[in-house]
C-alpha cells in the first residue's frame, strides 16, 4: 500500500501527506464532495476533478495490486516462482506488463505447440532453441516415435517448431518492445467492405493513418465502422520492422545464427504475436478514445448542468410536435403546475391562429413572463407562431431549451409518480418549461447519457461512462446546494451522504411533519444516521430556520468557529442575515486571516469559506454566470449571410469544434480551426457549453442543412 500512495503522491504531483490523508478519506466512507469541500486542510485544497482522478487512479492500482499477487500464488503453486521473476511481477507498471510476465505459466487451451510437447518434443525444442550450431536434421533424428505421432524427420522438426514459436511468443521483453514500437509507428490502414456502398462512413473508404497521429474521434468513427459492417481495419508496423525486432529478441548473436530459429521466429511473429498485439494495440487506442470521450463528455455536462437558471418567474412550456399537437404547460416560480393544454398550429393557418388565442389567454391568466419551447420535431414552426404571438402579447420573452432526455423522463416510473394524471405528452411540456427555471433541479431526473452532450456516448465502456458522468451530477448538486424543504427525490439523492431510500425518507418526512425548521431536524429522519448527517448538512439549505448559517455552506461542525469569527470582527448573526457585513474581509485582513483561524480553531481554507458564506448566505453560485439569450423574434437559415455577426449559446464541445444556437433552428459548427488565432489542442481549451459567443457566419448550405461558423477576426464593433 506504501508503494500505491508513493505512485499516486508522484502522478498527482502532490504531498505525500495530502494524498495519504484523502486515501484514509475514502476509505472511513466520506464522499468526494465532502471532502473536496468540508476537509481542505488535509488535502491541500484539490479540487472534486483531481479527487476522482484519484480516486479511480487509486482503484487502479489497488486492482494490479491484487492481480499481481494473484499471478505470484499461481506461478507459485507450480513451483516455478524465483527471485527474479517475483521481482519483475511486483515491479511490473501495467497490467499488460503484469500479464506477459504470466503469459509462460498461464493454463493454455489446446494449442499446435501443447500437442507437440504430448508427442514429446519439447527437449529437441530446447537444444535447438539453444542455437548452439548443431544441425537440427541430426539432432531430431532422436525424436522420431511413429507411437507417438512423430512418423518423419519433418514430423518432429515442424512439432519443435511451434513449441520454439509460442516459447518466442510467450518472451515477455519481446512482447514488450514490440507494443512499444507499434504504439509508435504502426499505421492503421482502413477500406470499405463494399466501395460501392454508400454512408456515413465515406470518409474512411481508403484511409490510412500512422497510429501517432490518430484523433480520438476518429478511432470511435472507424470501430463503429466496422461493428456495423461498413469498414475493415487492420494495424500494422511498415514493412518488416516487426518480424526483425522479434528475430533480434530471439536469435543469439552469433557466428551460428540458426535459420531453424529465425523461421519459428518469423512464424512466431506472423501467427501469434502480431495478430495478438494488433488487438491490444486497437484496444488500448479505443480505451484512449472512451476515455477521451467521456472526458469530454463530463466536461461539457458540467456546464450544462450549471446554466444559469431563470428564477422567480411563472414560465410557459411547448413541447412541440405534428401529429400529436404542441403539448403545453404553465408552471409557478416553484415549478408547480398551474395549466395544462394542447395546441395544434402546424394543422392550418386556422388551427394556428387558434393556438395564438388560447395561449395568449393562458399567458394573461397566469402572467407568464418566459416560454421554453423544445428544440425537436416542429420545433421550427411552434417558433415562429411564438413569435408571431409575442408582437400583440408584449413583455414576454422566449428561448429554445435543448429537450434530449425529456421523453425519456416522461416515459419513466419517476414521471409517472411526479405526475400521475398527466398524459406522457404533457409531462415533456412540463419538463420544458422547468428547464428554463432551473436546469440543474430538472436534468437531475434524467439519465445523464441521454442528455446529447457527448461523441459516442453508446460505444463507451457503459460503468465507467456512468461513473464519471454521476460523479459531475454530484459535484454540480453539492456545489450549488440544496433547498432541503423544495427539492425532489431526484435532486436529494445526490446529495453527498444521502441515497435513494434515505432521500425518499426526507421527503416523506417533510410531507408527514411539514416543512424542516432546522437542519439538525434532519437526525430526525429514518435511516439517517451520524455519519449520512455529517457527510450530507453542508449541502443542505433550510431557508425557514431561525439559525442564519442553516442557510449557507457553513457546516454543522464549524459553526462555533462562524460565530467566534463574527465576535472577533464586531458583528452579529442577525447582521449576516440583513447582509450587512461589507467590511468584513477588511476587518478580518486587519486581524489576521492565520491569526483568526487560530483563534476559531479552524484552518485557513476553511476560514475563508466560512467568509464566503456569511458574506452571501444562500447564495446560487449560478447566479454569477452569464444570462441565457432570451429571444422575441426568429431569424432563418435563408435569412443568414456570410460576415453577419451573431450572438449564441455553445451547445456541444467536441474534439473537432463547437456546435453553437444561433437561435435558427440548425446549430453552427465553428471548427476548431476558427476557434482562436492561435493553435489549441481542443476547443474546451477556450470554451464550454452554456458560454454566450459571437460568431461570424462563413458559410450556409440550407440543402445540408450546415451552417459555418467563425470566432476569429469578428469586427471590432462586435
Amino acid at each position: 500500500m506504501e508503494k500505491i500512495l508513493e505512485t499516486l503522491a508522484q502522478e498527482l504531483g502532490q504531498k505525500q501527506e495530502y494524498v495519504n490523508n484523502v486515501v484514509s478519506l475514502l476509505d472511513e466512507g466520506n464522499t468526494i464532495p465532502f471532502i473536496a469541500r468540508y476537509r481542505k486542510e488535509l488535502h491541500g485544497a484539490m479540487d472534486d476533478t483531481t479527487l476522482r482522478n484519484l480516486e479511480t487512479r487509486l482503484n487502479y492500482l489497488r486492482n494490479l495490486a491484487q492481480r499481481k499477487e494473484e499471478i505470484l500464488n499461481s506461478i507459485e503453486s507450480q513451483g516455478k516462482l524465483t527471485e527474479e521473476l517475483r521481482a519483475a511481477v511486483l515491479a511490473a507498471a501495467t497490467l499488460a506488463e503484469a500479464e506477459d510476465l504470466y503469459r509462460p505459466y498461464k493454463q493454455k487451451r489446446r494449442t499446435r505447440a501443447t500437442v507437440a510437447k504430448e508427442k514429446g518434443l519439447e527437449p529437441l525444442a530446447l537444444k535447438l532453441f539453444e542455437q548452439t550450431g548443431e544441425d537440427p536434421n541430426e539432432l531430431a533424428k532422436d525424436y522420431i516415435d511413429p507411437e507417438k505421432g512423430v512418423e518423419t524427420l519433418e514430423d518432429a522438426l515442424a512439432g519443435a517448431s511451434d513449441i520454439i514459436a509460442e516459447m518466442i511468443s510467450d518472451d515477455a521483453d519481446i512482447r514488450k518492445a514490440l507494443r512499444m514500437k507499434m504504439e509508435r509507428y504502426a499505421v492503421v490502414t482502413v477500406q470499405a467492405v463494399d466501395p460501392e456502398q454508400d454512408s456515413v462512413y465515406r470518409l474512411y473508404y481508403d484511409f490510412k493513418n500512422p497510429v501517432s497521429r490518430l484523433q480520438n474521434h476518429q478511432i470511435l468513427a472507424i470501430n463503429r465502422g466496422e461493428k456495423e459492417g461498413f469498414l475493415k481495419v487492420t494495424a500494422t508496423l511498415p514493412g518488416t520492422e516487426g518480424q526483425a525486432l522479434v528475430c533480434r529478441g530471439a536469435l543469439k548473436p552469433t557466428a551460428h545464427v540458426s535459420a531453424f530459429v529465425r523461421a519459428a521466429a518469423e512464424d512466431a511473429y506472423t501467427r501469434l504475436i502480431e495478430p495478438s498485439v494488433e488487438r491490444e494495440l486497437r484496444s488500448t487506442l479505443t480505451d484512449r478514445a472512451a476515455e477521451s470521450a467521456i472526458s469530454n463528455f463530463a466536461l461539457n455536462l458540467k456546464p450544462l448542468l450549471m446554466q444559469r437558471p431563470v428564477k422567480g418567474f411563472v414560465t410557459m412550456g411547448l413541447d412541440p410536435g405534428y401529429r400529436n399537437g404542441c403539448k403545453v404547460a404553465v408552471v409557478d416560480e416553484t415549478g408547480r403546475v398551474l395549466d395544462t393544454t394542447v395546441v395544434y398550429p402546424t394543422f392550418s393557418e386556422r388551427k394556428k391562429e387558434e393556438a395564438i388565442a388560447v395561449l395568449s389567454r393562458m399567458i394573461a391568466k397566469h402572467n407568464v413572463k418566459h416560454i421554453a419551447i423544445g428544440n425537436g420535431t416542429a420545433s421550427r414552426e411552434t417558433e415562429a407562431m411564438t413569435v408571431q404571438m409575442l408582437k400583440t402579447v408584449k413583455g414576454v420573452s422566449y428561448m429554445i431549451v435543448n429537450e434530449a432526455g425529456a421523453s425519456v423522463y416522461s416515459a419513466s416510473k419517476l414521471a409517472a409518480e411526479e405526475f400521475p394524471d398527466f398524459d406522457v405528452n404533457l409531462r415533456s411540456a412540463v419538463s420544458i418549461a422547468r428547464r428554463l427555471q432551473d436546469p440543474l433541479a430538472e436534468l437531475v431526473k434524467i439519465d445523464p447519457k441521454s442528455i446529447g452532450v457527448g461523441q459516442y456516448q453508446h460505444d463507451m465502456p457503459q460503468k465507467r461512462l456512468d461513473e464519471a458522468l454521476g460523479g459531475v451530477v454530484e459535484d454540480c448538486v453539492n456545489a450549488v446546494g440544496v433547498d432541503l424543504n423544495t427539492a425532489s427525490v431526484s435532486l436529494l439523492q445526490q446529495v453527498s451522504g444521502l441515497t435513494s431510500t434515505t432521500a425518499k425518507n426526507i421527503v416523506t418526512y417533510r410531507e408527514e411533519n411539514g416543512a424542516f425548521t432546522s437542519r439538525s431536524q434532519l437526525k430526525k429522519v429514518p435511516k439517517l444516521g451520524p455519519k449520512a448527517f455529517q457527510q450530507c448538512a453542508g449541502f443542505l439549505r433550510v431557508p425557514e430556520s431561525k439559525e442564519i448559517l442553516d442557510n449557507t455552506g457553513v457546516h454543522p461542525e464549524s459553526y462555533d468557529a462562524a460565530l467566534k469569527l463574527l465576535q472577533l470582527c464586531g458583528y452579529t448573526k442577525q447582521q449576516v442575515a440583513e447582509g450587512k457585513l461589507e467590511e468584513l474581509f477588511a476587518r478580518l485582513q486587519t486581524y489576521g486571516t492565520v491569526a483568526a483561524a487560530q483563534a476559531c480553531e479552524v484552518g485557513v481554507p476553511t476560514l475563508e469559506d466560512v467568509v464566503k458564506e456569511l458574506l452571501k448566505p444562500g447564495r446560487d453560485p449560478r447566479d454569477d454566470l452569464p444570462a441565457p439569450i432570451l429571444r422575441t423574434d426568429v431569424l432563418e437559415m435563408k435569412d443568414l449571410k456570410p460576415g453577419m455577426v451573431l450572438s449564441g449559446t455553445v451547445r456541444n464541445v467536441i474534439d473537432f469544434g463547437v456546435f453553437v444556437d444561433i437561435g435558427v433552428h440548425q446549430d453552427g459548427l465553428v471548427h476548431i480551426s476558427q476557434v482562436s488565432d492561435r493553435r489549441v489542442k481542443h476547443p474546451s481549451e477556450l470554451l464550454q457549453v452554456g458560454d454566450i459567443v459571437k460568431v461570424m457566419v462563413l458559410e450556409v448550405d440550407e440543402k445540408r442543412k450546415r451552417i459555418g461558423l467563425t470566432m476569429r477576426n469578428l469586427p471590432k464593433e462586435a
